[in-house]
């Protein structure tokens, strides 16, 4: 058995012990391999098991990796991980059935103009600056209320919310905060929690977990 399928084996049975603990049976969180940067020679193991997201940081890069695996497998399904620019909107929404990172209002509404123009309708989390760092992308927490109005109205099939702790800091204060958050929109899908703290995310109430070097090793 290859090395990244004993990894994502090994990673579903502490997740499933986790949930266990949680007394959450119904409860199954979705792992998300995060395939970027790696080829999908590295990859094609994970897909002959069977397992089905992969997460990808660039649009051209999940384009050409992914296009013709995609139209031999069409269970598999991909998630836009990384900082979509409005240019790339009308590529990302052919391949990408998932987008993690909706940040704006101008982003919202070129998705809702390409979804109409390409009759597809991906599911998307709204990004949150839960750290309020100023590199970091994703909005306000404060604003959250009012920019999930904004992009029901345009159409926008709004799953989930999605974070990216501070670096170095307990992540667990703000998977807390975004729980609530999740809570405060009526919102089912949370995606948080990596390789270092997905057992965390997971505790509260994450249900995709985005995994890369706990899969596939760290990168050369």
């Amino acid at each position: 058995m290859h090395k990244t399928v004993q990894n994502l084996i090994s990673i579903q049975s502490s997740i499933k012990s986790k949930i266990l603990e949680l007394n959450e049976k119904e409860r199954i969180p979705r792992i998300i391999a995060v395939s970027k940067t790696f080829k999908i020679d590295h990859i094609m193991p994970l897909i002959e098991y069977g397992h089905l997201d992969y997460g990808e940081n660039k649009v051209q890069e999940a384009i050409e990796k992914w296009t013709d695996i995609k139209m031999i497998n069409d269970k598999i399904k991909l998630h836009l991980i990384g900082k979509l620019q409005t240019n790339k909107v009308k590529f990302a929404v052919k391949i990408f059935d998932y987008i993690h990172s909706l940040d704006s209002e101008k982003l919202a509404k070129k998705l809702a103009e390409e979804q109409i123009k390409q009759n597809v309708k991906p599911k998307i989390f709204i990004q949150i600056n839960v750290g309020e760092e100023n590199q970091k992308s994703g909005i306000n927490k404060k604003d959250l209320t009012e920019f999930f109005n904004f992009c029901k109205n345009l159409g926008l099939n709004i799953i989930g919310t999605m974070c990216i702790p501070p670096f170095g800091e307990d992540s667990t204060k703000f998977f807390s905060q975004m729980s609530e958050l999740n809570q405060k929109i009526d919102l089912k899908e949370l995606s948080m929690g990596m390789s270092s703290d997905y057992l965390d995310a997971i505790e509260f109430k994450s249900t995709y977990v985005r995994i890369g070097s706990n899969i596939f090793g760290q990168r050369s």
